[in-house]
């Protein structure tokens, strides 16, 4: 397991944020982060990539079945971060746990999106080298094209926190800072697809 990745620019760790609110409405209404994921919950696969990809604190937005997540998830050591607004959309959850990680002396944080199942830790682990190195804004990308994980340093977070909004999260200001963002091929390590459908469920298999 990688240890927290510690920060160039002051030696605090890189935390993890996963986004895991949502309710899964094209999926008749199955909150993602309880679908069934080789005989665990999703969230506890996607938090675990997060933590054994050198990420630390870790912070989880729940929100739909936010009670049935506790219950029946094992997530030590993460904090767990309730999103009443989570039918708002990924930008509130992604709002909620930003604002949960200020005063946690994280310098950048990686997010993670619950519904990816092909996303794993090391993919998370080459973001993560990104920065500092190469940029405190960077992304895993596919095939050319920019995808999750993504990493904010933390003088991002007040210009992201004002600007995500609905389902957009930080689209709207990754694309307004399209230059200074350092991509990480990632297409040999992982996968972006995502579960939206029944039909997506195959990539649960």
């Amino acid at each position: 397991m990688a240890a927290s990745a510690p920060d160039p620019y002051g030696g605090a760790p890189v935390a993890g944020l996963l986004l895991a609110a949502g309710g899964g409405r094209r999926l008749g209404g199955r909150p993602k982060a309880l679908l069934d994921h080789r005989g665990r919950p999703l969230v506890e696969h996607a938090a675990a990539a997060l933590r054994r990809g050198g990420c630390g604190p870790l912070h989880v937005v729940l929100g739909a079945a936010a009670d049935a997540v506790r219950a029946r998830a094992g997530l030590p050591g993460c904090v767990l971060v309730d999103n009443p607004g989570w039918a708002e959309g990924m930008g509130s959850s992604l709002r909620a746990g930003l604002e949960s990680l200020s005063g946690s002396g994280a310098r950048a944080v990686v997010v993670l999106l619950v519904d990816q199942p092909g996303i794993g830790a090391d993919a998370v682990a080459r973001v993560v080298a990104a920065y500092g190195s190469r940029s405190s804004l960077a992304a895993a990308a596919y095939d050319g094209r920019r995808g999750h994980p993504v990493l904010f340093g933390s003088d991002h977070w007040p210009a992201v926190i004002a600007s995500a909004v609905g389902d957009r999260g930080a689209r709207a200001y990754l694309r307004e800072h399209e230059e200074e963002i350092a991509l990480v091929d990632c297409s040999d390590i992982a996968a972006p697809d995502d579960i939206d459908t029944p039909a997506d469920l195959r990539l649960l298999d």
